[in-house]
């Protein structure tokens, strides 16, 4: 993978480009941002870079035999560790490297912009929960031991770091603290809270901001042809993140069903009709499995963030269909600055308490008495 195939951050790619050509390359790195902010694409594109051997000013050369491997995803010396759990295929004792055919084709079609939940639907490990264990950790360690095959770094690209649990993390503490020579950590991660302060305190920070508007908009227009309204919208909707940009360009099956979801739960919490509540409960919302229901209570933050807009006088600036808007004009006076901070607490606590395998149809339920009670706040 190229840096210029990658969306944006071109000081960010500048500075890695300089870290190499300056010989500073620390052993252990920390991508951290957003979803669809391209880290694991940056991650790969600077592996690629390192071990170069025809190197330009400003990228790799895409030609070289190490070059063509890394864009095959199928270098020798730089391995992956991703979450992983038990599906139809691989039953028991799941760990990154028997998934890694389905792993480079994944990343393949997705150029490297990964997220949790597409890759989840990948494995189609339905309402489970991935994550990188202790036997990812002794494979990684027992790679990273062997000389390298044929380029002068070896490369580990842990992505999702979070997903480490305390073994597999605490295996590789002292590696991260002391690799062997020409041996690179490039963690990648989107909640640093969920990193064990240890594994933090190892590894030197890269931050990757959310992508730009029009980086975002180009993009879109560039590599698929849509028009320049179309992208607009996409990207705005997408508050810098690929890959909800591309599902607001190209799936809107979703995106209305969420639409309608939303305003059904938020007019039944309002006037609080607890058979109602527990009957779309029971066959909107669970139903839709962990993944789903996490981009769900993502959409309601939005729609609060648009609300925010609506009640400054600023619904001009709301890119959302037109019975999107009438909703959201009548939504807006009951949201006010002293329940909506409640409110988005409420969605993100939701949110991590479903990834953390909470029992859904509770937690909504127990949501809607919640915003009932914030709705009629003086």
């Amino acid at each position: 993978m190229l840096f210029s195939e990658i969306i944006g951050h071109d000081d960010i790619k500048q500075k890695l480009i300089q870290s190499v050509k300056e010989s500073r390359v620390a052993h252990a790195q920390l991508f951290l941002g957003p979803d669809g902010t391209g880290k694991l694409a940056l991650a790969i594109a600077y592996a690629q870079y390192i071990n170069c051997t025809n190197k330009k000013d400003n990228d790799s050369c895409g030609e070289c035999p190490s070059c063509r491997k890394y864009n095959a995803l199928a270098h020798p010396d730089t391995h992956f560790i991703f979450p992983t759990v038990t599906n139809k295929t691989v039953k028991k004792e799941p760990e990154s490297d028997l998934f890694l055919s389905e792993w480079r084709d994944y990343l393949i079609s997705c150029k490297g912009y990964a997220s949790l939940s597409s890759w989840y639907d990948t494995l189609g490990i339905e309402n489970k929960q991935g994550v990188i264990n202790v036997r990812d950790a002794a494979n990684i360690m027992k790679k990273l031991s062997l000389k390298s095959y044929e380029a002068e770094y070896k490369i580990a690209i842990i992505w999702m770091a979070e997903k480490l649990n305390n073994q597999a993390a605490n295996k590789l503490l002292k590696l991260l603290e002391e690799p062997a020579e020409k041996t690179v950590f490039i963690l990648v991660a989107e909640n640093q809270e969920e990193l064990l302060a240890t594994v933090r305190s190892r590894t030197v920070l890269v931050k990757i901001p959310k992508l730009r508007l029009h980086d975002v908009e180009n993009a879109l227009m560039k590599q698929h042809n849509c028009t320049e309204q179309e992208a607009n919208k996409a990207a705005s909707l997408a508050n810098g993140n690929w890959s909800l940009a591309l599902h607001y360009l190209n799936d809107q099956e979703n995106e209305n069903f969420y639409s309608r979801c939303f305003q059904k739960w938020m007019r039944y919490c309002f006037r609080f009709s607890a058979s109602e509540l527990i009957d779309f409960i029971a066959n909107d919302i669970k139903p839709l499995g962990r993944e789903k229901q996490k981009d769900f209570l993502t959409y309601g933050l939005n729609m609060f963030h648009n609300v925010l807009l609506v009640n400054n006088g600023l619904i001009n600036h709301v890119l959302i269909p037109d019975d999107e808007k009438t909703f959201l004009n009548n939504f807006a006076p009951f949201v006010t600055y002293n329940n909506i901070d409640l409110i988005c607490e409420l969605f993100e606590e939701s949110i991590n308490q479903i990834e953390r395998n909470g029992n859904a149809s509770l937690i909504f339920l127990d949501n809607s008495f919640k915003i009932y009670n914030y709705f009629k706040m003086k």
